[in-house]
């Protein structure tokens, strides 16, 4: 069965992979696979094993010429340590499956664990002596010209060394062995240099068992999309006398203990049994509850703009990006992150952590534009001129953050 086959769970690829692949099993296809094996596996001898055919050939031909039986005898168990080495090898890879998991989290300049999940459908055999080669590269995306980062032009060998810095890959040995029926997780210790996006790759499978003789691959066939979030920025922060605080009356679109009902959300363990909409639940058929809106407290806005003619310098800039993701992601622990925006885009109310990450992988491939122009769609978040969240340049390397015009942090 070839990899890449129409799969039974999303995600999974691998000889095992397909979709009650036994119902059209045929000793005629079994044979034929051996033979001639499909486009994505690869059989070559290794060293020993190029040796072993060697002698073989030999022993072959002395045999013919002498027309010696033990000759013959040993001409023909070395045949079948090749064969069986085939076979065996064969038996290792059919009845496996893999997938990369989804909802990787990557931060710029930290450690990220890549997980590779492993899972056997075999029901005697076990696998051994796997390998998984994982790539890193960065995403196609659109072309950037030097004159776009302000450097100067650089040299076609200059461009490939970039790339090939850029790019990271490692080997996953499967060292203990994979039970019939069992499951597996190998892991990567990745750091991404950079904010952006990344394509993950399983380049390739493969092994030497049973006895080192073929080094048999298998096509990854695995790829999937992450986003590298911006690193954590230190920065200095300034008290603001301007900075409004919401009145008793006020309410903010933020979960909390007053009178007046945010949303309703799903039942979990420790809510209180008061909480319970229970005509909303009989609709739904799963318990709901309510949640109400925080009483009046401090709460800011973030306004992040990137004009190409403000922000010239790219370390700067990236200083910038990594800025605005500290500060909300702090405001946000301390419960007063309320809403964001980049540039002309929809502003985004903040309610939960979903929020705040779809800000970050925002801000992962967020770029300078050439003007920047409110959308009509967020003239309300943008008509509050109080609490609001903007940046500036401070000299030819800092970053400022305002708040309604009066300096409150820099970094």
């Amino acid at each position: 069965m070839k990899a890449g086959a129409t799969t039974a769970d999303p995600g999974w690829q691998g000889p095992a992979a397909a979709r009650r692949w036994w119902r059209d099993f045929k000793w005629s296809a079994l044979l034929w696979s051996l033979v001639f094996p499909a486009r994505t596996q690869r059989i070559a001898p290794t060293l020993p094993g190029t040796l072993l055919i060697a002698l073989s050939l030999g022993m072959g031909m002395a045999a013919y010429n002498t027309a010696n039986n033990i000759l013959f005898i040993a001409f023909s168990l070395l045949l079948s340590c090749l064969i069986l080495s085939g076979v065996l090898s064969w038996l290792n890879f059919s009845g496996v499956r893999w997938r990369l998991p989804a909802g990787l989290a990557l931060r710029a300049g930290h450690d990220a664990a890549v997980g590779l999940e492993l899972s056997s459908e075999k029901k005697f055999m076990p696998t051994y002596g796997l390998w998984f080669d994982l790539r890193v590269r960065p995403a196609a995306g659109p072309v950037r010209t030097p004159e776009d980062d302000g450097a100067p032009k650089k040299s076609v060998r200059e461009i490939l060394a970039a790339a090939d810095k850029a790019e990271a890959e490692s080997r996953l040995f499967l060292r203990e062995r994979l039970d019939a029926g069992g499951e597996a997780r190998l892991e990567w210790n990745f750091r991404p240099a950079r904010r952006g996006a990344l394509r993950l790759e399983l380049a390739g499978v493969g092994s030497l068992f049973p006895f080192g003789f073929l080094r048999k691959t298998l096509a990854g066939g695995l790829q999937r999309e992450v986003l590298v979030w911006p690193a954590a920025v230190e920065y200095r922060r300034w008290g603001v006398a301007a900075m409004r605080r919401p009145l008793a009356s006020e309410r903010v679109a933020r979960a909390g203990s007053s009178a007046d009902l945010l949303a309703l959300r799903n039942y979990e363990p420790g809510d209180s049994h008061r909480l319970i909409h229970w005509k909303a639940s009989a609709r739904a058929g799963r318990l709901l509850v309510r949640q109400f809106a925080a009483e009046g407290a401090e709460s800011f806005m973030l306004w992040l703009r990137t004009p190409a003619d403000v922000w010239t310098r790219p370390e700067q800039f990236e200083l910038l990006v990594s800025f605005a993701a500290t500060l909300a992601e702090d405001l946000f622990r301390m419960g007063k992150l309320v809403g964001v925006a980049v540039n002309g885009e929809p502003s985004l109310t903040v309610r939960g952590a979903r929020d705040l990450e779809a800000f970050l992988d925002r801000l992962a491939v967020v770029e300078r534009m050439e003007e920047v122009r409110p959308n009509a769609k967020n003239g309300e978040f943008l008509s509050t001129k109080r609490n609001l969240i903007t940046f500036a340049p401070e000299g030819a390397r800092g970053v400022t953050a305002y708040v309604d015009g009066e300096k409150t942090a820099a970094a």
